[in-house]
């Protein structure tokens, strides 16, 4: 206990960042277990489209989009899912919906948006379309 409290005493910077880098890993961990949208993997993701008919949603920018997206993916952009304006979405909210985008940083806040829109079972995939694509899994180019 004293060595720690030596190495505090000698690198506070340090210290307060490993503390910060802690409290936001846990911070982390619980939000993630406790949202109602959770994280599945591709495996997961094909599953749920080949037997459950679930709606890929590709939140990139549409020029992203056009470059390479899964095979029936909606494009929408986190915006217009803020502002709820789905489009051809709404028809299907007993459906499964995958949320995608470029690496799984950013699909969760669109999650949340698309179940406290009503949206009954939400998904967000792990990695994104990089890790899709990372496995070789198809991709549709254009539209």
């Amino acid at each position: 206990m004293q060595e720690i409290m030596q190495f505090v005493g000698r690198h506070p910077i340090l210290s307060i960042a490993w503390v910060a880098l802690l409290g936001a890993v846990i911070y982390t961990t619980f939000k993630g277990m406790t949202s109602k949208v959770k994280v599945i993997s591709r495996g997961e993701a094909t599953r749920l489209i080949n037997k459950e008919d679930a709606v890929v949603v590709d939140v990139r920018q549409r020029d992203e989009f056009r470059k390479g997206h899964i095979s029936g993916a909606q494009n929408l952009l986190p915006a217009d899912i803020k502002n709820s304006n789905l489009g051809e979405l709404e028809k299907h909210k007993n459906k499964p919906i995958i949320v995608v985008d470029a690496n799984g940083m950013s699909a969760q806040e669109s999650g949340n948006h698309l179940y406290k829109a009503g949206f009954e079972q939400v998904f967000v995939m792990k990695e994104g379309v990089a890790g899709w694509s990372g496995e070789n899994l198809p991709l549709v180019r254009g539209k």
